[in-house]
Parts: structure tokens; sequence; C-alpha cells
């Protein structure tokens, strides 16, 4: 090896060295292993309209479903009588005694400065709010018709006539599907449903197309219908006739009453479809505890179980009634098999959970929530809460869900835990509550929260029927409602 030769390797060996010199420390590349653990979970908030009195302004609250905390507040239009959100928990809307109509949307960093106000007819007199999850109808009293909102915020497009004393609206509302509007007939208010129930005539549902907004037809209902609502899949529409203790099916996708060819199930009984449910008063009671009528208020629909609940009022009971379908859309051999159960002293309303598991009624007259089995069909418990509550809604957005009690008599939001099935925690806000709603609708159908019930007209006041006066003059049921003790 000459010199240049020994040169040229120790140069190699010496390049080779600082290689390895930076190269020592063995650094492997590493993909990062993210925690495993459930999908984060919807926000999820619990808005409460409130009013300190009739003409002064009402107030909005954001509650937190995680830490029962108050997000934000905003006032709204002056005596707020009647609140509803849309179907997709975004936006909240009022009926206020000015005349106006309040929105404004559900965010945790609501402010007055996002509240919007329309202007109705001097002459309007709208009771209840459907908000699909676009524009708004109301059942306006002037002239029994059914308003139309568009735009945002939103603005009186049209009036669709209908039947006398429209009291609520119920369908899926998207562009071209079909609703049904649910009227009481020649009644002298529908303050009437509340004290004389049973004298009442029959009422209505009239269907509106929305793609032309004309009525299609016209579908009688048993006595005093004061509530509807639709199933999650569309196919049907059950209407509660206060009245004469039915409920009155609809076949949303024929626009008819609810019918089929008769059939044999596997026990060889002949089963039929039948238009109007009768709700059972002694499913499973016996001697005393059967009550004389029923007085269904308030329903929920469990796409669980395939039962709709019904909250009577006036019979102080809730039934469970069977209304699957089979496989082709018909009713199914168990449809209309009903259980009774008795509960408090007149529940105004009840919510479901979503695997179909309890009931809770608001009992008004005894300031009670119960909670009801719905597997054994028996009372598991019942909650004192604060004042006459006539809303409970509910809601899961962790491993239990909450259901929340509203009472037109008590400024006191009462919040309940699921899993232990305890009173949580009460939410004090400004002045006595006017209603209450959630944003993720977990608990039940979509279509029922998104529709408002202004007492009197569908929703009862919170003394017992034979304690409720009936309107004098030009008085109205809110009105009266509002002067009870």
């Amino acid at each position: 090896m000459n010199a240049g030769q020994a040169l040229a390797v120790c140069a190699a060996i010496a390049a080779a060295t600082l290689v390895a010199g930076c190269g020592s420390e063995y650094r492997p590349v590493v993909t990062p292993i993210n925690s495993s653990g459930p999908p984060a979970q919807p926000q999820s908030y619990a808005v409460v309209v409130s009013a300190p009195s009739p003409t002064t302004a009402g107030i909005a609250t954001i509650i937190d479903y995680s830490g029962d905390t108050v997000l934000a507040q905003a006032p709204i239009g002056p005596g707020p009588n009647t609140f509803t959100i849309d179907q997709t928990g975004s936006v909240g809307y009022t009926i206020n005694s000015d005349g106006t109509l309040s929105n404004f949307p559900i965010s945790s960093t609501l402010q007055a400065k996002n509240v919007t106000y329309s202007t109705l007819s001097t002459a309007a007199q709208p009771v209840n709010l459907f908000s699909p999850s676009s524009g708004l109808w109301a059942g306006d009293l002037n002239g029994n018709v059914a308003d139309v909102f568009i735009g945002s915020p939103e603005a009186f497009r049209l009036a669709i006539p209908v039947a006398p004393t429209p009291v609520t609206i119920v369908g899926p509302g998207s562009q071209g599907q079909r609703l049904f509007i649910i009227s009481q007939g020649n009644v002298a208010s529908g303050m009437a449903c509340n004290t004389s129930s049973r004298t009442g005539p029959a009422g209505e549902a009239d269907a509106i197309e929305t793609s032309s907004n004309t009525v299609s037809s016209h579908i009688p209902l048993g006595k005093c219908p004061v509530y509807a609502i639709e199933s999650p899949d569309t196919r049907r529409v059950f209407v509660l006739n206060r009245g004469d203790d039915t409920v009155t099916v609809i076949d949303s996708q024929t626009n008819t009453l609810d019918a089929c060819t008769p059939f044999q199930n596997q026990s060889g009984q002949t089963v039929t479809c039948h238009p109007s449910l009768p709700l059972s008063t002694s499913a499973g009671l016996s001697g005393a505890n059967v009550p004389a009528v029923a007085g269904p208020v308030y329903a929920e629909y469990n796409a669980a179980t395939n039962q709709l609940i019904v909250a009577n009022y006036d019979g102080n009971t809730v039934n469970v009634i069977d209304v699957s379908l089979d496989e082709y859309g018909n009713d199914s051999a168990t449809f209309g098999t009903t259980f009774t159960i008795p509960v408090g002293n007149n529940p105004a309303s009840v919510t479901v959970l979503a695997d179909g598991s309890r009931a809770y009624t608001a009992n008004q007259s005894d300031e009670t929530v119960t909670v009801v089995n719905l597997t054994s069909h028996t009372v598991e418990k019942t909650l004192p809460v604060n004042g006459h509550p006539r809303t409970v809604v509910s809601t899961q957005n962790s491993e239990y869900g909450k259901v929340y009690v509203a009472s037109p008599d008590s400024p006191f939001l009462t919040v309940l835990r699921t899993d232990l099935d305890i009173v949580d925690t009460t939410i004090l806000v400004e002045g006595n509550i006017v209603d209450v709603r959630v944003t993720t609708q977990n608990g039940s159908s979509g279509n029922n929260l998104a529709v408002s019930r202004t007492p009197g007209y569908g929703q009862p006041c919170y003394l017992p029927q034979s304690l409720e006066p009936a309107p004098t003059g030009t008085q109205t049921a809110l009105q009266v409602c509002r002067t009870l003790p």
C-alpha cells in the first residue's frame, strides 16, 4: 500500500467513524397510539323560558347538561306564553303577550343582541307553534287558520284555512311532505276542553301538503283532541281525544284513518285495525283502582319498543300501547295491546327514556314525578318536585340520562338523574317557568319537542279539571290559567 492508498483508507475510516458517531443512538420511528374510549358526545342543553310577569320581558336560559350550570341568559319578548324549539335543537321560538314572535339561537354565548322579533297581525291569536327542520307553523284562532312563517327571522307568509279551533300541528315538516292540523271544532275556546271536554263536538285533522300549502283531506277525530304525535318513520299519526278517552290513528301515507285488511294471527284470531283506539281504564286494575275516565293530554312514542306512552290527566294513569307495524307497514298482530298503570294525580305530561325502560310523569296536583317501569308495568318510585309540574322532558348525553321538570308556578327547574332516580339538583331561573325543552332528543321523538303547548289549548292548567274555571266574556284560556291561585 503506497502512501496515497493509506491516506485514502484512513480518510474512509474517519468518515465511517463520524457517521457511526452521529447515529450511535438508535431512534426508531414512533407511531403514536391515541387513547381509546367512547366518541365525544354532542353538546346537550336544557332550554328554559320563564316569565317574571305577564308584561315584563321573559328570559331564555341555557343550561349545560354536564354541569347543571347556567351558561347564558337573555331577555326575550314580554310575557312569553308558549315556547318551542326546532327539530334540530338549534333555534327557540316564543309567542309573546305583545303580539310578537321571538326567535333566538340556542347557544352558550346567547346575548340579547342575538334575539330577533317578528310582528304578528294585531288580530292574530296563535296558540301553539310547530317548528320542523325549516320554517315555522302556528295554529291561529283568528279566522281558524294555520299560519306559515319563513325566512330568518321568520316572517308571516300565508294563512291556510282549517277547521275551527286549531290547537296543534304535527308532521315531518320537510318540503313536499304532509302536515296535520288538529282542530277541536266549534267550541267557545280551547279552555272548553279543560272544563267540559265530555260535551264538546268531534274534532278534525286537516292534512296540508307542504308542496302546495293546500288542504288535501279532512279526517274526523274524537271529542276534544288536544295533542298529536307522529311516529319517527312518519307512517302513523296518533291524536289524543281527551273528551272520549280515545286515540285516533291516522295512516299518514294514505292520508286516511288507519285501516287494514283483516287477517289471522298465529293463534288463529282474526285481527283488524281500528281507526280509534280506546284507552283502557281497567287493564290490569281492579276494584277502587279503576278510574271512570282517562282524559289523555300528552304522549311520547318510544322507537326502541314501538310503544305509545300516554298521560291520562283525568284518570291519574298512564297507558302503554303497542303500536308496532309488520314488515309490510300494516298494523301488527299486537297493535293496540294496552297496559294501564296508576300514577299520581293529574299527570300533565310524560317522558320516556331512549331505551324504553322507564317513563316519568309530571303529576300536577301532587307536586310529584312518578317513575314507571315499562317492563313490569309497575311504579318504581315517586319523587317530590318544585311547584305543580306541567312539563317533563328527558335526554341522555353520557352514561346516564337526566329528566327536567318544570312547573308554571315555580322558578325552580328540578333535575333528576336516571341512573339512581333521585333529585340531582334544582336550578333557579328568573320568574316562573313557561316551559322547558332539551336540544338532544334521545329520550323521545323529535316531533313532539318541536310542538309547543299553550295552557288551555291542549296543555292543562295546574289545577284539577273540576276546579278549573271556564272563561267569561272575552277572556282567553291563557288568561284564565294565569289567574289561577
